[in-house]
């Protein structure tokens, strides 16, 4: 996981140093992200966000022990629910916290796999984007939203209604 990550930072940093990557991104990107974009940027670049963030969730779905995900989430909530009822008795409190951050290593564990397989196209994604949106320096989306928080807003949106379509944990 950590090599991944670092190879995302290397991939990010080499995009202005080494042509072959950016220019491998933009030849398979330009013909077909970039075309819809060009064709309607506000359609295109919604269509874009929905396929990445459709292509994730079902990565994050399929990638993720979801059974063991949902068991985790469920004794998170009854611990929650104590902690509400014990607000009043700190040293109760403290000791439910601590039993909380207990879930948080496995949880970690457990959704961070697919970032394996997610990491380093986001990367190349991002770097793309913003190599087309510097043909157009004052664009802004609805007059005020930067690429990246177009982005940013549109896939959370997509992906809460794609983790409650498809039941992800």
């Amino acid at each position: 996981m950590f090599l991944v990550m670092i190879l995302s930072f290397i991939l990010a940093g080499a995009w202005n140093y080494y042509p072959i990557i950016s220019q491998s991104a933009h030849y398979i990107l330009d013909p077909t992200a970039g075309a819809l974009m060009d064709f309607n940027i506000y359609l295109g670049m919604t269509l874009v966000v929905f396929l990445i963030t459709l292509i994730t969730v079902i990565i994050q779905k399929y990638g993720t022990d979801q059974a063991e995900l949902k068991k985790l989430k469920e004794e998170q909530k009854i611990l929650q629910e104590e902690m509400k009822k014990y607000k009043d008795h700190p040293e109760k409190l403290l000791e439910l916290q601590k039993k909380s951050f207990e879930f948080m290593p496995r949880t970690m564990d457990l959704t961070m796999k697919p970032l394996i397989y997610t990491a380093i196209p986001f990367v190349l994604f991002f770097r793309w984007f913003n190599d087309y949106f510097l043909l157009f320096p004052d664009f802004k989306f609805f007059g005020f939203f930067s690429w990246f928080w177009f982005y940013f807003l549109v896939s959370i949106l997509f992906n809460m209604i794609f983790r409650k379509i498809m039941k992800v944990y």
